[in-house]
């Protein structure tokens, strides 16, 4: 990650990317709707430099999210078309931003557009992955009833699939409400003021409806590599999950999943259930909150 940061300094056009670490209005950030934000455009970015940014991205996800989110670039295309070229959506309108310098001991950077916005903070040798989100609009592109595109189908039916597991009493606890939000709940503010875990506990569940809670845990933590994805794993923590909105796919909900320091979040916003949000985020950690305090009680900082 600190090569990678460190050659997209080093091209010319990459060089406008770099960010005080201490801009916290800027660093602490997260904006997945077509808004305007910090950082530099991939758009203005040179084919050098531009491959540089993607190099960056990859370093923060596994091989199966980076191809979600170079999905995520390709259906700005596609949605632009959708909407008749009226808002000149474009798979190049991301940003990219480093904080601070990659030599330094504490820095971070983040990648960002419609639909995906990827943070990482370092302190010392240690990265904090959060928030990560990914979204889809259109969720799904079919052809003669048959799918042709479908970035975050894992994540959807893997859930579907557990509240269908559940007896019904215990489905009643997890659906906790008729109708879904219309984004996720934790949307771009801190995710620590947000929410209070609600819906059936993991402890509660059946073993087999536990084995699904778990793989679906593991898909959406898989978003990362391997020894980031091993720090978030909530094993032995209190997990819950909650369903909002009818259980049948094809409409409107949204489920999520919390533990002491992970909120997960999906949602399926359109009333068709083809436009979605799904995100990873830390409660108490993110944006490196928890490794930044205790980097800094080892080793004090002006």
């Amino acid at each position: 990650m600190r090569g990678a940061a460190a050659a997209l300094l080093a091209t010319p056009d990459g060089a406008r990317a770099a960010a005080p670490f201490a801009d916290d209005a800027a660093r602490r950030w997260i904006e997945y709707r077509p808004r305007p934000r910090p950082g530099l455009s991939i758009a203005d970015l040179g084919r050098t430099a531009r491959k540089a940014a993607h190099r960056l991205l990859a370093t923060a996800l596994s091989p199966p999210a980076y191809a979600q989110a170079m999905t995520v670039l390709a259906l700005e295309e596609i949605l632009d078309r959708r909407e008749g070229w009226a808002r000149g959506r474009h798979s190049e309108d991301y940003h990219v931003i480093v904080f601070g310098a990659p030599s330094d001991d504490e820095w971070g950077w983040r990648f960002e557009g419609h639909h995906l916005s990827v943070s990482m903070t370092v302190a010392g040798d240690r990265v904090s992955p959060a928030p990560v989100f990914l979204g889809a609009n259109p969720a799904r592109v079919d052809t003669g009833g048959r799918v042709v595109l479908r970035p975050l189908a894992v994540e959807e039916d893997l859930a579907h699939e557990l509240l269908r597991a559940m007896p019904a009493a215990l489905r009643r606890r997890a659906v906790i409400a008729d109708r879904a939000p219309s984004d996720v709940r934790s949307a771009t503010n801190p995710a620590s003021t947000v929410l209070t875990p609600h819906g059936v506990p993991r402890a509660d569940l059946r073993p087999g409806e536990r084995a699904l809670l778990d793989q679906l845990i593991a898909v959406h933590l898989g978003r990362l590599p391997d020894d980031l994805a091993a720090a978030l794993d909530p094993t032995g923590s209190d997990v819950h999950f909650a369903w909002e909105g009818p259980p049948g796919p094809g409409t409107r909900h949204y489920y999520r999943i919390q533990a002491d320091d992970l909120l997960i979040e999906f949602d399926n916003t359109s009333e068709d259930g083809n436009h979605a949000h799904s995100v990873l985020r830390r409660p108490r950690g993110e944006f490196g909150g928890d490794i930044l305090a205790a980097h800094r009680a080892g080793f004090p900082h002006d």
